[in-house]
C-alpha cells in the first residue's frame, strides 16, 4: 500500500514556481475575505475554501454543488491577515491531481491605498503533472474572476471563462 504523503512534509516538486500578480480595486481586507470566505469563493471559484485559517489547521477546497467532494486539500502553514496566507496544496488520494508531496501556495496582499496588489505563487509542483497543467492554466482565470467580483459585484460569464 502506498504511503500517503504527510501534508506537512517538505514539498519536493521540480517545476519552476508559478507567479501571478493582479491589481484589484478593493482594500486588502475585502481581497483577504475573497480568498477565505466560503460564500465568496463559491461565487467565483464554484467551491468553498473551508478552514478555521489558523496555522497548522487543515483546509479543504469543497465543491459548492452539495456533493461534498473535496478537490484540493492541505494545511495552513502561515497566516497573517490580511497580508499573507501560505497553504500546502494537493489533490485527494486516488485522484489524477494527487501528488506524492504537496505543493505550496502563497497569497501575498499589498495595500495600495484603497486598492490591493495580490500575488499568488504556486511552488514545488511536479513538472508536467495534471496538477501542474491545471495550476498554470487556472490561476489567471480564477484571480480575474475574483477581481471582477470584488470590483463589480458579479462574476465573469461561466460559459466563457472555462474554469
Amino acid at each position: 500500500m502506498r504511503r500517503q504523503a504527510d501534508e506537512l512534509e517538505t514539498p519536493k516538486g521540480d517545476a519552476p514556481d508559478f507567479v501571478y500578480t493582479i491589481y484589484i480595486a478593493a482594500d486588502a481586507e475585502a481581497v483577504w475575505n475573497g480568498l477565505i470566505d466560503k460564500e465568496l469563493t463559491e461565487k467565483y471559484w464554484g467551491r468553498h475554501n473551508v478552514s478555521d485559517w489558523k496555522m497548522g489547521s487543515k483546509w479543504e477546497h469543497v465543491r459548492a454543488d452539495g456533493s461534498g467532494i473535496v478537490d484540493v486539500h492541505g494545511h495552513v502553514l502561515e497566516v497573517e491577515p490580511p497580508h499573507k496566507l501560505v497553504v500546502t496544496w494537493n489533490g485527494p488520494e486516488g485522484s489524477s491531481t494527487n501528488e506524492p508531496y504537496p505543493s505550496i501556495v502563497t497569497y501575498e496582499l499589498f495595500p495600495l491605498g484603497p486598492d490591493t496588489k495580490l500575488t499568488v505563487t504556486h511552488a514545488k509542483l511536479n513538472e508536467g503533472s495534471v496538477m501542474h497543467r491545471g495550476v498554470t492554466q487556472g490561476w489567471q482565470a480564477l484571480m480575474s474572476n475574483l477581481k471582477t467580483l470584488l470590483e463589480t459585484g458579479k462574476t465573469l460569464s461561466d460559459d466563457q471563462w472555462g474554469v
